[in-house]
């Protein structure tokens, strides 16, 4: 909008770079271009004041397609003036000279015309096309539909406007409709979803039964060794039992050839003795065998004097002892004249020592 600075019988219109001013005077253009700035008599001017720079377009409308689905398209259409005074004479930019704003809607005109057309370009797009293929290749195919339209559109051009760029942000069915083609691909990204948890269960399950035979093998094997220990154990156990018993066995037969050895070699030490002792007892008899008895009563008498413990009384008359003792001595004496003296006798053998067995 131009500023327009207010003085006693003139004005003053300052207009931006962006803008193009037309200014006529009696039905004459008298001044034209952008970003002037003049003095002028309102009472006198007609001034028109025409955007050059680049306008966005927003448009949303519906369509219907080849198989009677509602559709919304949306996007964003950038047009400009290409020629202000062709546009000045056909819509009305004219601005008010007191306070510099548009006397009309211009820009609105423009932006209805321009909003008809795209809408146009588009249903011829859509009524020839199902849905699917409009929700797959619309955006692309309605954008350029549009953008070759406006731009080969001859009033368009008749008018002094050029469009810049043409774009189509969304082509969306309706919510229902939406819903309805969303549903398969929801299902089936669901169905590979319970699929993926199928198998991982699958897979978990099976998983927990290898865990489980493993550890039935472990138990087995650990039962197997257990067995095989208590077995062993039991075979060492019999094993150090029969040694214990075979190393008593040899004991006790060495103890009992020992005990046999010894008791033969006492056996034969008593016999030697007793061999010995006959012998001297013989010997003794034989001596005793030829005494007279007077002799033999004196050796008894001797002999039983010797074991006796104690004597209280012994009486020895003349008439007993005096006989008895003449012929003793006489005996004596004509024994011992008579035979040779007696050799000493041999002494007991010694008893042999056989080695143990």
């Amino acid at each position: 909008m131009a500023h327009i600075t207010k003085v006693p019988l003139l004005r003053h219109l300052r207009s931006e770079p962006s803008r193009h001013v037309l200014h006529f005077r009696r039905g004459r253009l008298v001044r034209s271009g952008r970003g002037v700035a003049y003095w002028f008599r309102p009472l006198s001017a007609s001034i028109a004041e025409v955007p050059c720079d680049d306008r966005d377009l927003a448009f949303l409308f519906h369509g219907r397609t080849s198989d009677f689905q509602d559709v919304t398209v949306q996007g964003v259409i950038t047009w400009r003036v290409k020629d202000p005074e062709v546009i000045a004479r056909r819509v009305d930019f004219s601005i008010d000279p007191l306070r510099g704003a548009f006397l009309g809607t211009p820009l609105e005109q423009i932006a209805q015309l321009m909003s008809q057309l795209a809408q146009q370009f588009a249903w011829d797009y859509l009524i020839r096309t199902p849905l699917r293929a409009v929700l797959a290749e619309g955006l692309v195919q309605i954008c350029e539909r549009i953008r070759e339209g406006l731009s080969n559109h001859a009033p368009l051009a008749a008018m002094g406007l050029e469009v810049a760029s043409v774009r189509v942000s969304g082509v969306a069915p309706t919510p229902d409709l939406e819903k309805a083609l969303q549903t398969p691909t929801r299902e089936a990204i669901q169905e590979e979803a319970d699929q993926a948890v199928f198998k991982r269960r699958a897979l978990a399950v099976e998983k927990e039964r290898a865990i489980q035979e493993n550890e039935l093998q472990n138990r087995i094997e650990i039962a197997r060794r257990e067995e095989g220990l208590i077995a062993q154990e039991g075979q060492n156990a019999r094993r150090k039992a029969t040694e214990a018993a075979d190393a008593g066995r040899i004991e006790a037969e060495a103890a009992g050839a020992r005990r046999r050895i010894e008791a033969a070699a006492q056996a034969e030490s008593l016999a030697l003795v007793e061999q010995s002792r006959n012998v001297a007892e013989r010997a003794r008899i034989d001596i005793f065998r030829d005494l007279p008895s007077a002799v033999l009563l004196g050796l008894a008498a001797r002999e039983m004097a010797g074991k006796l413990q104690s004597i209280d009384h012994l009486n020895l008359t003349p008439d007993l002892l005096g006989p008895l003792l003449a012929r003793l001595a006489e005996a004596g004496a004509e024994r011992l004249e008579a035979r040779p003296p007696a050799p000493p006798p041999p002494p007991p053998p010694r008893p042999e020592r056989k080695p143990p067995k």
